[in-house]
């Protein structure tokens, strides 16, 4: 299996690289029982977020690659794409912080709406391009934040039945 992971650079993108590479066993530790493995290509920008040092763990692993490159790059994806030849496109690359999009609105425009179609234009052409197996095999994951279901509750965590909470930016 071949995964693309946009903004795999970040915290929560580089736990995500950890774990799909150890899945598979890492030199010197065998896989995990009933886990296949996966080679993961990261594709990050590397701005404030992002920290090569945080896939330092899996920088060795042969199923592990990294490019360096923006989603609102459309040459760049392709480009990736045409490498990675992913089965799975897990998409985490964002400008987060949400203080900071008062500073710069324009950069979460640009990377958070016009990146991700970009991401969703190169994922199409990629997909249109497989046999009709690995179509239906594909997909593509947009990983969010937990933003969008609002402060949490006095037990402190939310569940798939917790509602979105309309004053929040992201619902």
């Amino acid at each position: 299996m071949n995964i693309l992971l946009t903004g795999g650079a970040g915290f929560i993108g580089s736990a995500v690289t950890r774990q799909l590479i150890a899945r598979g066993g890492t030199p010197g530790a065998p896989a995990a029982p009933g886990l296949s493995a996966a080679n993961v290509c990261v594709l990050d920008k590397l701005t404030y977020a992002g920290n090569l040092s945080s896939l330092q763990a899996v920088a060795a692993s042969p199923r592990f690659s990294f490019v360096k490159a923006d989603i609102c790059d459309a040459a760049a994806l392709r480009d990736a794409f045409a490498r990675a030849r992913p089965d799975i496109v897990m998409h985490l690359a964002a400008e987060s912080h949400v203080d900071r999009s008062i500073d710069a609105p324009g950069d979460f425009i640009e990377t958070n709406l016009v990146g991700t179609y970009r991401l969703l234009e190169a994922a199409r052409a990629h997909w249109a391009g497989l046999d009709g197996a690995a179509r239906a095999r594909f997909r593509f994951h947009h990983i969010s934040t937990d933003e969008v279901f609002g402060a949490l509750g006095p037990e402190g965590h939310f569940t798939e039945d917790t509602a979105y909470a309309p004053h929040s930016p992201y619902s």
